[in-house]
C-alpha cells in the first residue's frame, strides 16, 4: 500500500480518525474542490464557506466513503455539488463578488486587457448558465472529470449530463459571439 494512496489515507481517517492522514487529503484535493466552487457559485466567499463544508462533511461522514465504488475526488466533488446546488438555490446575498481574473504578469498592457476582456466575458456567459449546465461544464472541461465521473457527481445519467454539456456549450457559444459579433 502506498503511503500517500486516497484509500490507504481514508481508511486511516475511517478507522482511526488520523488527522495527519485527513490533513493530506484535504492538502491533495483543496485546491481542485475550491476552483471548482468558485466557478459554480461565482464568489470567492461563498467558495470558500462551501469548501470548508466539503472538508468537515469528508471527516464527519468518513465512514459513508466506499474505496473501489467511486474514487475519493469524485466523492469529493459529489459532496461540494450538492452543497453549491443548496446555496445557489437560497435566495442571493447583496454583495457577491465577481469571480476574480487571473492574469499573465509578463504579458503587456493590450494583452492584459484583451485578456481581461476575455475572461469577463466569459465569466459573464459561464454565470448566466442554468446551474445544471455551468457545473456539467465546469466538473468535464474544467476539472477533468469524465462524463461517467461528472454524472455521478450530479446525481444524473451519463446521457443527462452528455446532454447538459450540448446544451452549455451551445448557450454559451451563441452568448459569446452575440456579444461583438464573433466568436470566443
Amino acid at each position: 500500500m502506498a503511503e500517500d494512496d486516497d484509500d490507504v489515507l481514508m481508511a486511516l481517517v475511517q478507522q482511526k480518525r488520523d488527522q495527519h492522514a485527513f490533513r493530506r487529503l484535504v492538502a491533495r484535493h483543496l485546491t481542485s474542490i475550491h476552483r471548482y466552487l468558485l466557478r459554480l457559485t461565482g464568489s470567492a466567499a461563498d467558495a470558500d464557506e462551501l469548501c470548508q463544508e466539503t472538508f468537515l462533511k469528508l471527516w464527519a461522514r468518513a465512514d459513508s466513503y466506499r474505496p473501489g465504488k467511486v474514487r475519493l475526488g469524485t466523492w469529493l466533488h459529489r459532496i461540494a455539488h450538492n452543497l453549491a446546488v443548496d446555496e445557489l438555490r437560497r435566495p442571493r446575498r447583496e454583495g457577491s463578488e465577481a469571480l476574480d481574473s487571473a492574469a499573465d504578469p509578463g504579458a503587456g498592457p493590450e494583452a492584459l486587457t484583451e485578456s481581461s476582456r476575455a475572461r469577463e466575458r466569459l465569466d459573464a456567459a459561464m454565470a448566466a448558465l442554468p446551474a445544471n449546465q455551468r457545473s456539467a461544464l465546469l466538473l468535464c472541461q474544467v476539472q477533468g472529470f469524465s462524463n461517467a465521473e461528472a454524472a455521478r457527481i450530479m446525481g444524473v445519467s451519463v446521457r443527462s449530463l452528455e446532454s447538459l454539456l450540448a446544451r452549455a456549450r451551445r448557450t454559451l457559444r451563441t452568448r459569446l459571439e452575440n456579444i461583438d459579433g464573433s466568436p470566443p
